[in-house]
């Protein structure tokens, strides 16, 4: 295949995979629909509801899989062939491709049925923002890009990434659901989406577990893939460089958001507040500080909005 022929299909590789999540996000909405229905006392489903949650989670992974394509065409679009994630469209795109690997590796370990519908909406809502805002063309990287160590830099950072958003996921529903608590009397029966979730013990260990994880694989990546690849590609660990900064405040929020659940015995609300607060930083550093900083070295990772194209999608496969 030509660089050309790769590159058109990674990009039907991308709108399929959001025709399969959009079709996922359906079946879960569908099913939550039905749970409605069904009182919250009952502990087992009936059949259609459950072939509804088999069909969602199927299609997610159907989608994760054309996602994958998606990636591995971007690679192989350009010349020579190189890793996914040259300018913010490919970062995207990898980031969001993590969330939902990360969110099937550990679907049936931690029964994340009840993330499905939030999982699937914000992947695929980021997909979208990818393909309509940061759009760029397949192009060669950069010299500071071609270094085994970028690569064991991002992997991490991206796996980090998807343990942090599912974790703040979990944080998000945690408020939700103790707020809600807090302001229903308990003789009055619970409906509703909230009603299904796990309980907010549940969900505030949920929450934790998935911290721990992505914090000392994000540690890797900022505090010491980071610093190599730097040091490779400018001559310096450490260049006061603004994703570098960001990224060394989502550790400190992180390494906060821990410290104060195992020493000040920080649990539940106050602890989903730092953990939300860390997920705002993440973000921020990952896609927003891209359209503020202009002086910034990691700029070739994202498309300032004057050179976004305006190509329509469809025009590109």
């Amino acid at each position: 295949m030509t660089d050309a022929q790769w590159e058109a299909l990674s990009n039907q590789a991308v709108a399929v995979a959001g025709v399969v999540y959009f079709l996922a996000l359906l079946a879960h909405l569908v099913e939550w629909e039905a749970l409605r229905r069904i009182p919250v006392e009952e502990s087992s489903s009936p059949r259609k509801v459950a072939l509804l949650e088999r069909l969602g989670v199927m299609l997610t992974a159907l989608a994760c899989g054309i996602h994958f394509v998606a990636l591995l065409g971007r690679g192989m679009a350009a010349d020579p062939n190189r890793v996914p994630w040259g300018n913010m469209y490919e970062f995207t795109l990898a980031g969001s491709f993590f969330v939902t690997l990360l969110y099937l590796v550990l679907y049936r370990r931690f029964s994340l049925s009840w993330m499905a519908p939030i999982v699937v909406g914000f992947v695929l809502s980021t997909m979208m923002l990818a393909v309509v805002w940061l759009y760029s063309p397949v192009a060669p990287l950069t010299e500071a890009l071609y270094s085994p160590w970028l690569v064991i830099h991002v992997v991490s950072a991206v796996i980090a990434t998807g343990a942090f958003t599912l974790g703040g996921i979990a944080s998000a529903l945690y408020l939700l659901k103790d707020r809600r608590e807090r302001r229903k009397p308990e003789d009055q029966p619970h409906t509703g989406y909230l009603a299904r979730v796990p309980s907010t013990t549940t969900l505030d260990r949920v929450s934790y577990r998935l911290h721990a994880f992505g914090f000392p694989v994000w540690t890797f990546a900022v505090l010491i893939t980071g610093p190599i690849w730097a040091h490779e590609a400018w001559s310096s660990y450490w260049n006061w460089d603004p994703k570098e900064v960001w990224a060394f405040i989502t550790w400190v929020v992180y390494a906060a958001y821990l410290h104060a659940r195992t020493t000040a015995g920080w649990r539940g609300r106050n602890a989903a507040i730092i953990a939300l607060i860390g997920l705002a930083t993440l973000w921020f550093n990952f896609i927003g500080i891209n359209f503020f900083a202009d002086s910034s070295q990691h700029s070739y990772a994202g498309d300032a909005p004057d050179v976004i194209t305006t190509e329509p999608y469809s025009a590109r496969a």
